[in-house]
């Protein structure tokens, strides 16, 4: 019997967490020694996961390896996110600082996507701090994508080829804190949409984030429709209640009421 799905916030001090995804249970260490936010778990990425477990669900077998779609995440934390999508059939980058990849992430992700099925994706473990400016950034590098740091290899290798762009989908969650990493972050979004765009499309971002700062969330939403040209687009509050209900998450209204996911899309 699966463990009951409890919301983020009650799981702080547990230092390793079982976490139910469909027809998986994921074994995820975390932190809470106050180091940094991301070594633990967050509740914008349980949303996220079961949102897109709700709506991005392929719709036949998971494909052969080279037609996967393909996801990179930014500021992946404990890697929730990337193994819900890893198992739902998508190759993903996941992505923090090197603090949080050496500690808890890539160990995490090394761990549980041994025990994903054959026809699972797959996912890939590298350093991107956003501060770095995108034309430094390097996408033939097994550990790092870019560090303001020198850093130290993290424990994991990669499995399969080196992935890297285009992208089909970006997500971030529970990455909107500061105000001074707001500029970086949209500019790293805005970045890996141009490097994933082709003449049809450009990859949808999908942004979640717990509303506990009203001035900071408006400021960073109002940010990436001007400068950094996106069209913003909220997922309405019934679809992912509909997901979280869908999940069997028998939360009251008051452990996620703040939670809210944004659709950027790049304008053209």
């Amino acid at each position: 019997m699966m463990p009951p799905l409890r919301p983020a916030h009650e799981t702080k001090h547990v230092p390793v967490l079982a976490c139910p995804f469909r027809a998986h249970l994921f074994h995820l260490a975390q932190l809470d020694d106050g180091h940094t936010n991301g070594s633990a778990l967050w509740l914008g990425a349980q949303c996220l996961s079961l949102f897109f477990s709700d709506s991005l669900s392929l719709k036949h077998r998971p494909p052969p390896a080279q037609l996967r779609p393909r996801a990179i995440e930014l500021g992946s934390g404990i890697g929730l996110s990337a193994l819900a999508l890893a198992s739902m059939g998508w190759d993903v980058i996941a992505t923090d600082l090197n603090d949080v990849v050496s500690s808890v992430l890539a160990s995490n992700i090394a761990r549980n996507l041994a025990q994903l099925p054959p026809d699972a994706g797959n996912v890939q473990v590298r350093v991107l701090d956003w501060t770095v400016p995108p034309d430094h950034w390097v996408w033939d590098d097994a550990q790092t994508i870019a560090s303001a740091q020198v850093e130290k290899p993290h424990p994991a290798g990669q499995p399969g080829p080196l992935l890297g762009p285009p992208f089909d989908l970006i997500l971030t969650s529970d990455t909107i804190y500061s105000a001074d990493l707001v500029t970086p972050l949209l500019r790293a979004l805005h970045a890996l949409c141009h490097v994933s765009a082709s003449e049809l499309r450009t990859p949808p971002v999908y942004l979640c984030l717990e509303r506990r700062d009203p001035a900071l969330t408006d400021y960073a939403l109002s940010q990436a429709k001007d400068p950094w040209n996106f069209k913003v687009e909220r997922i309405p509050h019934k679809k992912l209640a509909k997901a979280i209900e869908k999940a069997g998450a028998h939360w009251e209204k008051g452990d996620w009421e703040g939670v809210e996911i944004w659709k950027l899309s790049l304008r053209s």
